[in-house]
C-alpha cells in the first residue's frame, strides 16, 4: 500500500484587486514600459533542457509543470544552474504542490553540489496566472527574494520566449494589497564542457532527420582552428579598413586588439614547433597505452569466461 504524498492545498484568491480607475491604468502602462533594475538572471543551457524535458513527460491531462529553481546569487546576478520538477495539481478554486517531495529532492541536490541553492521556481507557459502568486508565496519562504521564471514549451509567437521576474508588493496600506511581477534582464551563459552540447544540437538544425553524431577530436581540432581562421580575417579585414579610411576606428575594439596583441607569448617559430611536436609525442602516448590497456582488460575478461 502506498501512501499519498503530502500536498499543500492553497485556496485560491486574487493576485491584484484595484477598481480601473485611471492612476491604475496608467500604473499598468508604465509596468509595461518601464525597465526595470533588478539583479541579472544567468541562466545555463542545462536548466532550459531540463524544463522542456520535464514538460514532455508531464501527466496527462496536467496543462502545465513548475519546478524549483537552483544556483547561487550576489547583489548584481543570479546564475541559475540547476533545477527539478515539482508535483501539483491545478483547479479554479485550488492548487496542491507536493512540498514534500520539493523538499526531499533540494536535501539530495545538496549532498551533490552544496554551493546550489534555492533561487526560484520555474512554470511552462507564457503568462503568469493567479496560481503563480501563491506558489511564489511558497518559495518566498524558502528563499530570499526568490526569481520566478517562465518558459513559453507551447510556443504561441513561434519560438520559446523565456522571462523571468521578481515579484514585490503593491497597494494601499491597511487595504487592498497585490503582488506585482517586475521583468528582469536575462543573460544565457554556458560552461566550456556545456558548450559542447549546445553546438551539437544547433547542428542538428540543418539535418533533416534532426540527428547528429559527436565528431571526432581530430575534426573538432580542424573545425575550431577553421573559426579561428575566421575571426582572424575579420580582424585583418577590419583592421585593414581602418588603416585606408573607409571605417572609422573604434577606441574599444582598439583596446580589445591591443589586449589580444599582449597575450600573444613572443617565441620563435622553431622554439614552437619543438614545443608542439613534444605535446603530440606525449599525446601519442598516451594514447596508445590508454588503448593497450583496454585491449588488457577486454583479453582478460576473455579468458575469465573461458
Amino acid at each position: 500500500c502506498r501512501s499519498k504524498p503530502a500536498t499543500a492545498r492553497i485556496p485560491w484568491r486574487p493576485a491584484l484587486s484595484f477598481s480601473s480607475s485611471p492612476f491604475v491604468i496608467f500604473l499598468h502602462f508604465l509596468y509595461k514600459i518601464m525597465a526595470v533594475h533588478g539583479p541579472l538572471v544567468k541562466i545555463h543551457p542545462v536548466v532550459l533542457a531540463s524544463i522542456v524535458d520535464s514538460y514532455e513527460r508531464r501527466n496527462e491531462g496536467a496543462s502545465r509543470v513548475i519546478g524549483t529553481l537552483l544556483g547561487t546569487a550576489d547583489k548584481h546576478s543570479v546564475e541559475v544552474t540547476n533545477c527539478f520538477s515539482v508535483p501539483h495539481n491545478e483547479s479554479e478554486d485550488e492548487v496542491a504542490v507536493d512540498m514534500e517531495f520539493a523538499k526531499n529532492m533540494y536535501e539530495l541536490h545538496k549532498k551533490v553540489s552544496p554551493s546550489e541553492v534555492i533561487i526560484g521556481w520555474y512554470a511552462t507557459g507564457y503568462d503568469i496566472t493567479e496560481h503563480s502568486v501563491l506558489i511564489h508565496e511558497y518559495y518566498s519562504r524558502e528563499a530570499p527574494n526568490p526569481i520566478h521564471m517562465t518558459v513559453d514549451t507551447a510556443l504561441q509567437s513561434n519560438k520559446m520566449n523565456i522571462r523571468a521576474y521578481v515579484s514585490s508588493q503593491m497597494g494601499v496600506p491597511g487595504k487592498t494589497v497585490g503582488v506585482m511581477f517586475t521583468p528582469l534582464t536575462i543573460k544565457y551563459i554556458y560552461y566550456d564542457t556545456e558548450r559542447i552540447g549546445v553546438d551539437l544540437l544547433q547542428r542538428t538544425r540543418a539535418s533533416p532527420s534532426r540527428t547528429n553524431g559527436l565528431t571526432t577530436d581530430l575534426a573538432q581540432v580542424a573545425s575550431a582552428a577553421g573559426r579561428v581562421q575566421e575571426m582572424l580575417s575579420t580582424m585583418l579585414s577590419y583592421i585593414e579598413d581602418v588603416l585606408s579610411g573607409k571605417v572609422m576606428a573604434d577606441n574599444s575594439v582598439g583596446r580589445y586588439l591591443m589586449d589580444l596583441v599582449n597575450k600573444v607569448p613572443k617565441i620563435t617559430a622553431e622554439d614552437f614547433e619543438s614545443m608542439l611536436n613534444s605535446n603530440i609525442n606525449d599525446l601519442l602516448m598516451v594514447t596508445y597505452l590508454a588503448n593497450l590497456t583496454q585491449a588488457q582488460i577486454a583479453l582478460n575478461e576473455k579468458l575469465v569466461v573461458l
